[in-house]
C-alpha cells in the first residue's frame, strides 16, 4: 500500500506588528528573498502601490505556484499567501524570511496540504 502524499503546500498568514508596508521597494526586495529562501523559481514579480502612505499589493508568479502579500501600513499589517509545489520547495522557509524582514508577527496561520496523490 502507498501512503497519499501532499504534492503542494499552501500556507496563509496575517503578520502584526510589520514595518516598511508601503514601501514598494521593500516589498518587492522581501518577496524575492522569500522566493529565494523557498527554493523556488521566480518567473515575475508584479506590484502594486496604492500611493504615499498607503499599502501595497504583490504577487511572486514561480514556477512551482505564487507567493503574494497585501500590506495595510497604517495597521502594520500584512496578508501573506505561500503556494508551492514541489518536493524541494520550502514555503515555511519563506514565511520565516518575510517576518524577518517586516519584522512582523504570525497572528494567524493556516498550512493547507494541496494537490493530494490518493493512497494506492
Amino acid at each position: 500500500m502507498i501512503l497519499a502524499r501532499n504534492l503542494g503546500c499552501h500556507l496563509i498568514a496575517d503578520l502584526a506588528c510589520a514595518h516598511g508596508l508601503d514601501d514598494g521597494t521593500h516589498i518587492e526586495n522581501a518577496l524575492r528573498s522569500a522566493a529565494e529562501a523557498a527554493r523556488v523559481t521566480v518567473i515575475d514579480v508584479r506590484l502594486h502601490h496604492f500611493g504615499e502612505g498607503h499599502g501595497v499589493t504583490g504577487v511572486v508568479l514561480l514556477a512551482e505556484s505564487h507567493i503574494s502579500i497585501h500590506t495595510w501600513p497604517e495597521h502594520g499589517l500584512a496578508a501573506i499567501d505561500i503556494f508551492v509545489c514541489g518536493a524541494h520547495a520550502r514555503a515555511e522557509a519563506a514565511l520565516v524570511e518575510l517576518c524577518g524582514a517586516l519584522h512582523g508577527t504570525v497572528v494567524m496561520r493556516r498550512d493547507i496540504d494541496r494537490l493530494t496523490l490518493p493512497a494506492i
